[in-house]
Formats: structure tokens, C-alpha cells, sequence
């Protein structure tokens, strides 16, 4: 599935995100789920699920809400679950008459209540075939419970879990892939990519998982300024360096088939990605030099892999 991208077209739509909101500045998170939104119909309505997260204290305050769009917080453990159930909810109505018009069905979540607390229910909604998108914005670290590390902070990263000191020197193990995951679930569309620096890219594969039927699922890389440790006005300079180092590659599968969504046209070194974020300052250090290497090693050999698999 493709779309065609006309910028002017769609920043003109109403926004289903509305501002007030309390995210922090330069968060990765409000500006994921307003790209994802955005790339709904006009016409169209949605079902957003939320688990607890920074965005979901942040964003939906009792009474208020912050969604334009019917919204629901959901425990850390079961918002895939949750927005399955309403999905076959609306499936038993629309069977009997009793709703009219289209609504899409959208899980967002943290990488704590994703790759970790919530895997559990996001794989059974996945392996049941609920047509609906889940939304992971991974921040890497439980920031919103005060920056403990998750199964998706990177290896040597700086939290309060993982601290740095004599005795440790950061997260001793690898971050878990989990778009690969999703991938063996054999479901018709995942697609890793960032809010940032391409906006294009975002938008579709937003569409492309919104529009396609079944269960699909979108990875976006979203900073946290507080846990990564950088100043607000850098957010968008150091997701297009997670994309041009080949941090974070920016690619999609559908129905099986590996696509490169974007290729930089000079693959920078992974020091230009670590070097502006504070929870990597210690690898910086003297005698931290196996650090840099192992991590530049960790990246190269990914994205060699990726494009065994994407023929690019």
C-alpha cells in the first residue's frame, strides 16, 4: 500500500492532539502521536488506547483530555488487549446495524509497557488478527517512573537502574529488537521510523498501518530530553543523527517483504549520536575507547544484515 504525500494538505487537517497538553519540551512523544493521527481521513474516526505512560499522564488529565478522538487509559500491561476487545465490540455492532461509518483502532505505548510489561498482550493481539495499529514510542527507559532502564535502553546508557560508577559503567546488556519480533508474527505491516527530519516517512507508514487490514504495528524512535540528557531545542537534530548513523533505520515489512525506507547518503559514525546525549558521556572517557567500538560494531553489523535483507 502507498499514498501519496502532499505536505500542505495534510498540516492543513484539524489536529487530533490538541495543545495544552503537559509533555515536556523537546519530547519525542506529542509530535509521534500527532504524526500518526494526522495520517487518518478526514472523514474517519478513531479509537485511541493508552497505556500508562509519560504520554498518558501527560495528555489525559480526568476529566480533561487532550484527544479529539474517543480515548481510553489502559493499565501498563493490556492496552493491546484492551483495544482488541473494543475493535471485536465494534465488529459485533457494525454486524447488527448499529454503527455507521469508519473507525480505526490505535494503541500507543511506551517501550516499558511494550517491549517489556506489555509484550504479553500485544503478541496475543497480533497472533488473533484484530485489525487495529499499535504504536510503540521508544524513549528507551521508563521515564515517566524516573528514568529505569527498560529492555530497550541500549547497551552502556546512563540510568538510574543502570548508573555509572565503579562498580558499573551503564546497561550491561543489548537492547531487544522488537520490530523483529513483530515481524515474526507474520502480520501484514510493521515499520520502524522516527517523527523527525521526515515527515514524509512517518505519515506513511502511519497510512500504510492504519489502511491496511489486520493487526500492524509501527516502532517510532521518540527522545526523552530528561533521560537521554539533552537540551530541548536538539530533539530534532538527534533523531536525524539516530537516522544517519544507522542507529535507528528507517525501513518496512509488508506481507513478508523487507523495503529500506530511507538510506543516508553518508552513513555517519555512531559517535556523532552518542556524543550530544548525556547518558553516554561516560563513554567518552579514557579508557572507555572498547565502548565506542563495540557499539559502532553493534551498528554496522545491523545494518549490513538489514540490507542483506532488503536487497539494497
Amino acid at each position: 500500500m502507498s499514498t501519496v504525500y502532499n505536505l500542505k494538505q495534510e498540516v492543513e487537517k484539524p489536529e487530533r492532539l490538541t495543545g495544552g497538553h503537559r509533555l515536556c519540551a523537546g519530547c519525542g512523544a506529542g509530535i509521534v502521536v500527532s504524526g500518526v493521527l494526522r495520517a487518518l481521513d478526514k472523514e474517519d474516526r478513531a479509537v485511541v488506547v493508552n497505556a500508562t505512560s509519560c504520554l498518558e499522564v501527560s495528555t489525559f488529565m480526568y476529566p480533561y483530555t487532550a484527544y479529539m478522538d474517543s480515548y481510553i487509559h489502559s493499565a501498563f500491561e493490556n492496552s493491546a488487549a484492551t483495544c482488541s476487545g473494543v475493535e471485536a465490540a465494534y465488529n459485533a455492532l457494525k454486524r447488527r446495524g448499529k454503527v455507521e461509518g469508519t473507525v480505526k483502532f490505535i494503541t500507543f505505548a511506551g517501550d516499558g509497557g511494550t517491549y517489556d510489561i506489555g509484550l504479553q498482550s500485544l503478541s496475543g493481539a497480533m497472533e488473533r488478527g484484530h485489525d487495529m495499529v499499535y504504536v510503540c514510542y521508544d524513549n528507551e527507559a521508563y521515564m515517566n517512573t524516573g528514568i529505569q532502564r527498560s529492555s530497550a535502553t541500549p547497551p552502556f546508557a546512563r540510568t538510574t537502574t543502570t548508573p555509572v560508577g565503579s562498580v558499573g559503567q551503564g546497561k550491561k546488556q543489548n537492547k531487544k529488537d522488537l520490530t523483529e519480533i513483530l515481524v515474526a508474527h507474520h502480520i501484514p505491516y510493521v515499520a520502524q521510523t522516527a517523527p523527525i527530519g521526515n515527515f514524509k516517512d512517518l505519515h506513511t507508514r502511519a497510512y500504510n498501518a492504519i489502511y491496511t487490514e489486520g493487526p500492524c504495528f509501527l516502532n517510532v524512535l521518540s527522545p526523552c530530553p530528561r533521560g537521554w540528557d539533552y537540551p530541548a531545542a536538539r530533539l530534532a537534530e538527534i533523531i536525524k543523527l539516530a537516522v544517519d548513523t544507522c542507529v535507528w533505520p528507517l525501513f518496512e515489512v509488508e506481507e513478508g517483504v523487507w523495503r529500506l525506507s530511507y538510506t543516508p547518503k553518508k552513513k555517519l559514525p555512531v559517535v556523532d549520536f552518542l556524543r550530544p546525549q548525556g547518558r553516554f558521556r561516560h563513554m567518552f572517557q579514557k579508557g572507555n575507547e572498547w565502548m565506542i567500538e563495540e557499539a559502532q560494531a553493534s551498528v554496522d553489523q545491523k545494518w549490513e544484515r538489514l540490507l542483506e535483507r532488503t536487497g539494497a
